[in-house]
């Protein structure tokens, strides 16, 4: 069990190109368990687990920002519209930058063939029982998937509200997407989550006829947890709200490859 969120470490992790599989004999990267041991034991673990995958996201961040590549980390609980919204963006914004995608789920290729039919370079990591990615299988997957200089990636994390928030993978950005048929009360009951992020992505707009969300309510909550958070209102299905995030990932490439020149 992995001692900073009890996912299991034995599970075999997998990067793999559509169309290809690369088997890897590889744990949960943490290579430890705690069965029986003390709180006390349990402690040094997760620091010594995090100390060295913030060591790895550290040689990842420097690695991207060499190659001026923009990394945002998008999480999210299941089914809050990551892969529609990453599959519209791709398509609207194709010619004006290069993108690719890392995917993450425990199991199938079925995100990883949605963004491969948009024309973009993407690469599946499998964790198997894993919750969540860590910086050493974006290292791995950094390495198959080759991203082009001047480019944004999109690394699409495991649909979990909770250990993704705890792992730094050495992106630049964390955005966090939420549904409105999640109900609005997920920033106070997930605020590390929240806490996290750069950009929150209000998705699913669309449906807000039909579901009970106060969507002020969300807002007031969020700035609670996170001031300083763009929050951005949209729906991936109609379009509204998609120029906003579309300034928002403009913005912030011209400003990553202007930091990288001065580095």
């Amino acid at each position: 069990m992995c001692a900073t969120c009890g996912c299991s470490d034995d599970a075999g992790v997998r990067v793999t190109e559509p169309g290809h599989t690369h088997e890897h004999g590889h744990g949960h990267g943490h290579g430890h368990s705690h069965s029986h041991e003390p709180e006390t034991r349990t402690i040094t673990l997760e620091q010594d687990v995090l100390a060295k995958n913030n060591l790895l996201a550290e040689r990842n961040r420097g690695w991207l920002r060499a190659k001026e590549i923009l990394a945002i980390n998008v999480m999210s609980s299941p089914g809050s519209g990551k892969t529609t919204l990453l599959t519209r963006t791709i398509t609207d914004l194709a010619g004006e930058f290069p993108i690719t995608v890392i995917e993450g789920d425990q199991e199938t290729l079925f995100d990883a063939e949605r963004i491969k039919a948009t024309g973009a370079p993407v690469v599946q990591i499998n964790t198997g029982a894993g919750c969540h990615l860590d910086a050493e299988m974006l290292e791995r997957g950094l390495a198959t998937l080759a991203p082009p200089p001047n480019s944004v990636l999109f690394i699409e994390n495991v649909g979990n509200l909770v250990c993704p928030a705890l792992f730094d993978l050495g992106e630049a950005h964390r955005a966090v997407i939420m549904s409105v048929t999640e109900g609005p009360d997920k920033p106070l009951k997930y605020p590390h989550m929240f806490a996290a992020a750069d950009l929150i992505l209000l998705n699913k707009t669309d449906l807000l006829p039909h579901v009970d969300f106060d969507v002020d309510a969300f807002l007031a909550d969020t700035r609670k947890i996170n001031p300083a958070a763009t929050v951005l209102p949209l729906s991936a299905t109609t379009g509204d709200g998609l120029a906003a995030w579309y300034t928002w990932l403009r913005t912030h490439s011209t400003h990553a490859q202007v930091q990288s020149a001065h580095t």
